[in-house]
């Protein structure tokens, strides 16, 4: 069973994911936040697998709460999904900086939604290509000089692999361009995440392009 936290300001739209949740077999709601402080709270009691995680909240945004709860090592293992109206690419930056697995619009599809939860409590990252793109055209040019990303320990192929990961490309589409089994594509993803100390795909898109490995399109 696959428990979620949902953290939303709005009353009518918290009730409407819960009962989403509920509703669904192998999920189950652990509770309701109305702001950041009460997310980091209940995640912290509750452990959830996943929170469901609006941006613009009182108090404490959505943002600083996924980063309280990701940096903390006793909700480490909390996946975060933001889930926003507002479209914009320093928003999902941000969030995915701070420790989140995934980014969607609220007016995703519920089917699509539920498959996002699944996707992220099983440890993957929820990164639509078309956010990848955005994300590499807007700040791979200016990565974060405080916390460089070295990628000194990486072979080539990993760095290969990397690349096409920051493109936003799946696991099939990377076995196909490099001509590599997918058993072979999930160990160099596995060595990735080690040697750059990545929670998951996300991250590794956050140190491709920080590192400079990644440039604009």
């Amino acid at each position: 069973m696959i428990r979620v936290l949902v953290a939303d300001d709005q009353a009518l739209v918290r009730g409407s994911f819960r009962v989403l949740v509920e509703t669904a077999p192998g999920l189950t709601a652990v509770g309701e936040a109305a702001n950041g402080a009460e997310a980091v709270e209940l995640a912290g009691r509750e452990r959830p697998d996943v929170v469901l995680m609006d941006i613009r909240m009182p108090k404490v945004d959505g943002i600083e709460a996924t980063r309280r709860i990701c940096g903390d090592p006793a909700t480490a293992g909390v996946r975060v999904l933001i889930l926003t109206t507002f479209d914009l690419d320093e928003y999902v930056y941000a969030a995915l900086r701070a420790g989140a697995s995934g980014f969607l619009l609220k007016d995703t599809p519920p089917a699509d939604l539920l498959s996002a939860i699944e996707v992220v409590a099983a440890g993957e990252a929820l990164l639509a290509p078309t956010v990848t793109r955005r994300l590499i055209a807007e700040f791979a040019s200016r990565p974060d000089p405080r916390q460089p990303v070295p990628l000194d320990g990486i072979t080539d192929r990993e760095r290969e692999v990397l690349l096409l990961i920051a493109r936003g490309r799946s696991n099939t589409e990377i076995a196909e361009r490099l001509h590599l089994g997918m058993a072979t594509v999930k160990t160099h993803i596995g060595r990735l995440l080690s040697k750059l100390a990545a929670r998951d795909r996300a991250q590794l898109v956050i140190a491709a392009y920080e590192s400079g490995l990644v440039r604009p399109m």
